[in-house]
C-alpha cells in the first residue's frame, strides 16, 4: 500500500507554484481554484513575499491547491493510483478531494471559507503556538495544562505543538520541561483549539450545501487517525477539526498497521517526510517540493523505487 499525505500549513516558501505552472493545464487549473477560494493563487504563490503567504487566507488555498496540482502531475504520470490518501490539518480537504469525497473546486471554496473564517477568529486574540520537541507526553500535557495550554498537534516522534494565548507560551519557552525544547512557530493564532470555534460554525454552514461522496480510496482522519469510510462523515471531522487537536501521531500509526510500503508527500512538501522518519522508521518516503521530485515519486507508486 502506497499512501499520498496533503501538507498543512507553515511548509510554503515564497515561489514554491512557479516551478509547477511550467506544467501543462497549470495555469488554467489555478484560475479556476484562485476563483472559487477568491485568492490571486498565481501572484501568491510566484510573486509574494514570506510575510504574506503566512496570511492563514492565503497560506490555506496556496497549500491545498498545490497539493491538488501535484496529485493530478503523479497520478498522470503513474501506472496507478495510490492506494490510500491522509492531509494534516488543512491538507485533509486536499486529501478529500484526492479521495474524490468532494470535487477540487468545492474544496477549493471551502479552503477560501475556512481560511478567511481561521483569521478573523485568530485575530479576535493574541495567540499563536509553538513546538515542543522531545519529553514525555504525560508529562507536556500537563506542563500545558497548567499553564493554560492546549496541545494543538501530536505530531508522532515527540512532537507536540501547544497553542493559546502568546504569554502562555512565553512562559513555557522561559521555563520548559526537562528534556524539552520549544519552537515557536509563526502562524497567525492558536488554530486547533476553542479559540477557533467561530470559525467552527462558519464552516460547517459551508459545508452543509456540498455534494459529499464515499472515499473511492483509503482515508484517514486526523480526529484519530482511523479510517472512514463515508463521504459527510469525512466532511463533518474536517469541520470539527477546526477546533480539535490533529492527530497525525495516530495517523501515521494507522499506517503503520495497515503496512504501507511507501509514504508519498505532496507540494509544498517536507514536513509529513521529515515526521514520517521518525515515526515510520523504514518506510520509504518521497516529498514532493517541485515536478523534479515527480519522477522518484512515479518509482516509489509503481514499485519500481530502489
Amino acid at each position: 500500500m502506497i499512501v499520498v499525505a496533503c501538507p498543512g500549513q507553515g511548509s510554503q516558501t515564497p515561489g514554491f507554484l512557479a516551478p509547477w505552472l511550467e506544467l501543462d493545464g497549470v495555469a488554467d487549473r489555478l484560475a479556476a481554484y484562485s476563483e472559487a477560494a477568491e485568492v490571486d493563487l498565481v501572484t501568491h504563490g510566484t510573486e509574494s513575499d514570506a510575510d504574506t503567504i503566512r496570511d492563514t487566507r492565503i497560506a490555506q488555498p496556496l497549500i491545498v491547491a498545490a497539493s491538488l496540482i501535484a496529485l493530478e502531475a503523479l497520478t498522470a504520470r503513474a501506472a496507478r493510483r495510490a492506494d490510500g490518501i491522509a492531509g494534516h490539518s488543512v491538507g485533509e480537504l486536499a486529501a478529500a478531494a484526492g479521495a474524490g469525497v468532494v470535487a477540487e473546486v468545492d474544496a477549493m471554496r471551502l479552503v477560501g471559507i475556512r481560511g478567511r473564517a481561521m483569521a478573523d477568529a485568530a485575530a479576535a486574540a493574541e495567540t499563536g503556538m509553538s513546538a515542543v520537541l522531545g519529553g514525555d507526553q504525560d508529562a507536556v500535557e500537563a506542563r500545558l495544562a497548567e499553564l493554560g495550554l492546549s496541545p494543538a498537534n501530536y505530531n508522532g516522534g515527540g512532537q507536540i505543538v501547544a497553542a493559546g494565548a502568546l504569554k502562555d507560551l512565553a512562559a513555557l519557552a522561559e521555563e520548559p520541561l526537562r528534556g524539552t525544547r520549544v519552537v515557536p512557530l509563526q502562524v497567525a493564532g492558536a488554530f486547533h483549539t476553542s479559540y477557533m470555534s467561530p470559525a467552527v460554525e462558519t464552516l460547517r454552514s459551508a459545508v452543509a450545501g456540498v455534494p459529499a461522496s464515499d472515499p473511492e480510496i483509503t482515508l484517514w482522519t486526523n480526529r484519530d487517525g482511523s479510517v472512514v469510510d463515508s463521504g459527510r462523515t469525512a466532511l463533518d471531522n474536517i469541520v470539527d477539526q477546526v477546533s480539535s487537536p490533529v492527530r497525525w501521531d495516530l495517523c501515521m500509526a494507522s499506517f503503520a498497521e495497515h503496512s504501507i510500503a511507501g509514504l508519498i508527500e505532496l507540494a509544498p512538501a517536507g514536513a509529513l517526510t521529515g515526521l514520517a522518519k521518525r515515526g515510520l522508521r523504514g518506510v520509504p518516503a518521497v516529498a514532493v517540493k517541485t515536478p523534479d521530485d515527480l519522477d522518484a515519486a512515479v518509482a516509489l507508486l509503481n514499485g519500481e523505487a530502489k
